[in-house]
């Protein structure tokens, strides 16, 4: 069609007419007189429609996923948290148990010696006033807790308190080099010197140097005058070396603490000592060494073959 005069009237006067049938479209709603060819137009091109939507449908379905990934994200986020909830839980529970469960080992290595004890928390490590190996407990002079008392937990020694504050207190290790402690062999009686090195031995040095000692003989604190530093009968370690004599006049042992000193929780002060020395009922009993299986033998004796029939 050319661009004459006559077709921009056409033009103007077929816009005019499709505005006035969407005017009376609108306002008959679902009553309008061009319903009918609506839904013919629909049947007409509802299969390109489709074939469109065909296209556009994964840059909506991206925007939609893009809409929904916020909610995901908060369901994930909160059940990550009720997990982080329930973990921090179970392990409160578990820590709950271990520290009852080393509590009532202090309570018990308490009672057998009859040592008075105030219990405490570690609740820092490291270096304190030039000393390499000391733990901070959360007990002080409000607690009755003085210089020089012995520290333990339900193992055996763990250190002597050395520096008081109001509210805490320093225990020095007994693994610590400047550590030096008496000590008592069970059953013999032999006595010695046990230092810390700083590791997990300690260096025990016997007065007699012809004493008889193996491995896995034990040994204990002898105690101190006035029970200051050490009360006596608390268990010290393990032998699990003797170093040979060679005629000196006193003997090397080294010996494994029964302290796991990298992972003290629980202990106990000593504030009041014993009223006799519980020598070596403080240690645990030995297990009973199994008894060995006697051994059945059986011999097969051989039966006299029959005679053959005649």
């Amino acid at each position: 069609m050319r661009d004459t005069r006559e077709s921009r009237l056409l033009l103007v006067l077929l816009v005019a007419i499709a505005f006035a049938l969407i005017t009376v479209d609108i306002r008959g709603g679902e009553r309008s007189p061009l319903a009918g060819a609506r839904q013919a137009a629909a049947a007409v091109f509802g299969p390109v429609e489709s074939g469109i939507a065909t296209v556009v449908d994964p840059v909506g379905n991206a925007v939609g996923a893009v809409r929904d990934s916020g909610e995901r994200h908060t369901r994930i986020s909160a059940l990550e948290r009720e997990n982080a909830a329930l973990k921090a839980k179970l392990g409160s529970a578990d820590r709950n148990r271990n520290r009852a469960a080393e509590l009532d080992k202090i309570l018990k290595t308490a009672g057998t010696g009859q040592y008075g004890i105030k219990g405490a928390q570690v609740i820092a490590i490291g270096a304190a006033q030039g000393f390499s190996w000391t733990v901070t407990i959360d007990a002080g002079s409000q607690d009755g807790i003085a210089r020089d008392m012995t520290v333990l937990n339900g193992d055996g020694l763990v250190g002597r308190v050395t520096t008081v504050g109001r509210t805490t207190a320093t225990v020095l290790l007994a693994n610590d080099p400047d550590f030096t402690v008496g000590t008592r062999m069970e059953k013999t009686n032999e006595i010695g010197f046990a230092t810390g090195q700083g590791g997990d031995s300690l260096r025990v040095q016997l007065l007699n140097g012809k004493a008889e000692v193996k491995k896995g003989d034990r040994l204990v604190t002898f105690g101190s005058s006035a029970d200051k530093p050490f009360v006596p009968g608390v268990p010290v370690g393990r032998v699990v070396k003797v170093d040979p004599s060679n005629g000196d006049l006193t003997r090397s042992l080294q010996v494994r603490p029964f302290v796991g000193f990298s992972k003290l929780d629980i202990v106990g002060v000593v504030v009041q000592p014993p009223r006799e020395d519980p020598r070596d009922t403080v240690l645990p009993p030995k297990p009973a060494k199994p008894k060995p299986t006697p051994t059945v033998t059986v011999t097969a004796t051989p039966t006299a073959s029959a005679s053959p029939r005649s």
